[in-house]
């Protein structure tokens, strides 16, 4: 088959082509900041351009792009997205019911949203791995002593300054005393998100008034899904992996890998940003425990960097996810905890289990290679699409 993969600064692109190439298909790759815009002429021009000059059998992009989908429906062509991220606001789109729409998103409880509204263009699929490039990816003496450590973490703080939460100012006391108290509440539940249904009336009035959020005109989301999703779950994000750092850093050498500054958690080594491709795996084959605290809006999903640390043959220690049950076994394949207690237990006992631990991440990596590459993921998605 021959692919049209647009794209823009997505993670995993270099991977989805050796996918593609190795199951024998051809890709032609555009990359373009225009594809997340909702209507372009410029992009539309490009699009015909493209399929102009070629036969496509679909069109792919990493995550949803409306213009993407209106001009697939327009030229009738097949459009598979793969969902990595969450919360996407593009999936509230009309366009999302085009029927050249196959949407795979790697989150149970999102697709059984858009189910129980007899959306059909929505499928569950996990996410994957390119295991044979992380397996290649060999371990140094020089590549131990950069990147090893008892506990690591890789990912965003959300504490850049004028995040969305930050900005809503003059909320009245009440209002300041409700969020409070409902991100608290969250931060000691895992396994449900409350915090969309909890934003009632008044408190959502008050925020609306604070920072007025405009729908986008083709949008069918809700202003209490853009609340509760891009200001609250990114805020309570920001607080619960300060929280649980600065608590396990206190008592285990730990590595934090981000953009973002800490001063306020002055026991963690900062190691600053780090590199997708070239250094981020050698972080999970180089920590004795890899540490995953997913963002808040991701409700039922595997993310992406557990399917990596997974892939990369390093061992996993996560909150409670539902869906990491439908694939691998706690106890056997990684562990989740449900506490800040039950996390520092578990960080010591698997310290000091160390063949325990080794096992346990040997079982993931088997199973990310037999059900979890990306040859086996398209195979799937294929046969669902053709």
């Amino acid at each position: 088959m021959k692919i049209l993969f647009y794209e823009w600064e997505n993670l995993g692109k270099e991977d989805v082509i050796d996918c593609l190439h190795n199951l024998g298909h051809e890709v032609v790759c555009i990359s373009s900041p225009l594809i997340h815009l909702r209507n372009s002429n410029e992009f539309d021009h490009l699009f015909e351009e493209s399929i102009s000059q070629n036969l496509f059998d679909f069109v792919f992009t990493f995550n949803y792009s409306p213009i993407i989908s209106i001009n697939c429906n327009r030229w009738n062509l097949k459009y598979i997205s793969l969902i990595y991220d969450s919360p996407l606001v593009s999936l509230y789109s009309y366009t999302v019911i085009n029927p050249c729409n196959y949407i795979f998103t790697f989150d149970s409880a999102q697709y059984l949203e858009f189910k129980k509204n007899e959306i059909n263009t929505i499928h569950y699929i996990p996410l994957a791995v390119n295991v044979n490039r992380l397996d290649n990816m060999l371990v140094s003496s020089d590549i131990i002593d950069r990147f090893s450590s008892d506990v690591s973490f890789v990912g965003s703080m959300y504490n850049e300054k004028h995040n969305l939460y930050d900005r809503l100012e003059n909320l009245k006391p009440y209002t300041q005393g409700y969020l409070n108290g409902i991100m608290a509440a969250q931060q000691e539940i895992y396994g449900s998100f409350i915090i969309e249904e909890l934003l009632n009336g008044p408190i959502l009035s008050d925020m609306i008034s604070s920072l007025a959020y405009t729908p986008n005109s083709d949008g069918v989301e809700t202003q209490a899904y853009i609340y509760a999703n891009y200001f609250v779950a990114r805020k309570i994000a920001e607080l619960e992996r300060k929280n649980l750092l600065s608590y396990v850093s206190t008592q285990f050498d730990t590595k934090l890998y981000t953009p973002n500054p800490t001063p306020d958690i002055r026991t963690i080594k900062n190691m600053g940003s780090i590199d997708y491709y070239n250094a981020m795996p050698y972080v999970f084959k180089c920590s004795n425990i890899n540490l995953n605290i997913t963002l808040r809006s991701i409700r039922n999903g595997i993310p992406l960097r557990a399917m990596d640390i997974m892939g990369a043959g390093g061992f996993l220690l996560t909150n409670y996810q539902y869906d990491f049950l439908e694939h691998f076994i706690p106890g056997e394949d990684f562990n989740y905890f449900d506490s800040k207690a039950d996390l520092l237990s578990k960080i010591r006992y698997y310290l000091s289990h160390e063949s325990e631990r080794i096992q346990m991440a040997q079982n993931a990596h088997g199973k990310l290679k037999d059900f979890h590459t990306y040859e086996k993921r398209f195979q799937e998605i294929f046969n669902i699409v053709f």
